[in-house]
């Protein structure tokens, strides 16, 4: 049986997770998170616990636990003039850190300087803060896929997925992406998420990025995918935190939000036979095996 029997589908069934990654990053990103959720056609999301608004997402999340959520563990911070850090004291992971205390803006910075010991240390640290503040998480993925900058990292990630008993977010795309060899790096019993789907800033650049939306929904596979967004207002907030950072910047983010509460799109999943699943749902079929 594959897995969408396992779910109680159809052999050859379109399976999709509709995700909002970012979670806490703001308040506009928490707002238009949850009104995705409520309104709209998102059906998972995943907070980052390192950042500011970290406790009003996770105050969200308890009071909601019907809506599926995960830990976006974060090493990097690509903003210019928003910054954030380790949760652990800096002393304790040094290497994570530019010389101002933040987690540097870059994967390649990341990979020339961080060790494995405090990369594990801080991923297991954000969880363990996750939980301790009532959290139930469904899944792990990762900022950036920051985790793929170093085989090493990798490792770390999946083994936390063991540890804590939670799938993590394991896709060749995504491990091109940040040059790690899905070959070399992908184990026999690894769970993999057959393709995802993230918008490119070309589609941004053209005015297309709705219509890319729209193509994949239209054009999905058999199997498992997802689509990865990162809903928020084009607003006062947003603009500063995402300044000169047109790529996943405010714009973008408005236009992720107002696709994915849209209506009409989401006539596009019963008009194209696609049926929405969780990571929650992927979780109980991995601890049935």
């Amino acid at each position: 049986m594959n897995l969408a029997q396992k779910l109680g589908f159809p052999e050859n069934s379109k399976l999709l997770i509709i995700h909002a990654d970012d979670a806490g990053l703001s308040h506009s990103e928490n707002m238009a998170t949850i009104q995705s959720l409520e309104k709209g056609i998102v059906n998972s999301y995943s907070i980052m616990v390192p950042c500011p608004w970290f406790y009003e997402i996770a105050e969200f999340a308890k009071k909601n636990p019907k809506f599926d959520y995960g830990i976006h563990l974060t090493l990097t911070c690509e903003w210019d003039n928003y910054k954030f850090g380790p949760v652990l004291p800096i002393s304790e992971v040094p290497s994570l850190v530019d010389d101002r205390g933040h987690f540097y803006k870059k994967r390649e910075e990341l990979r020339k300087n961080a060790s494995a010991e405090d990369v594990e240390k801080e991923l297991q640290a954000q969880i363990e803060k996750a939980i301790k503040s009532g959290l139930k998480p469904t899944h792990i993925d990762s900022h950036m896929y920051s985790v793929g900058v170093k085989p090493e990292f990798f490792k770390i990630y999946k083994d936390l997925g063991k540890k804590y008993n939670l799938p993590v977010l394991i896709n060749e795309q995504l491990m091109k992406w940040v040059g790690l060899n899905p070959d070399q790096n992908i184990e026999d019993g690894d769970f993999i998420v057959d393709r995802t789907y993230v918008g490119e800033f070309k589609d941004f650049e053209t005015g297309e990025l709705a219509n890319f939306y729209s193509r994949v929904l239209e054009n999905l596979k058999y199997g498992l995918n997802l689509i990865l967004i990162h809903p928020a207002f084009d607003d006062n907030e947003m603009k500063g935190v995402t300044v000169n950072h047109p790529n996943f910047g405010s714009e973008w983010r408005q236009i992720d939000f107002d696709f994915f509460i849209n209506q009409e799109n989401k006539l596009k999943l019963r008009e194209n036979n696609i049926e929405l699943v969780t990571w929650n749902d992927v979780g109980n079929v991995k601890r049935t095996l």
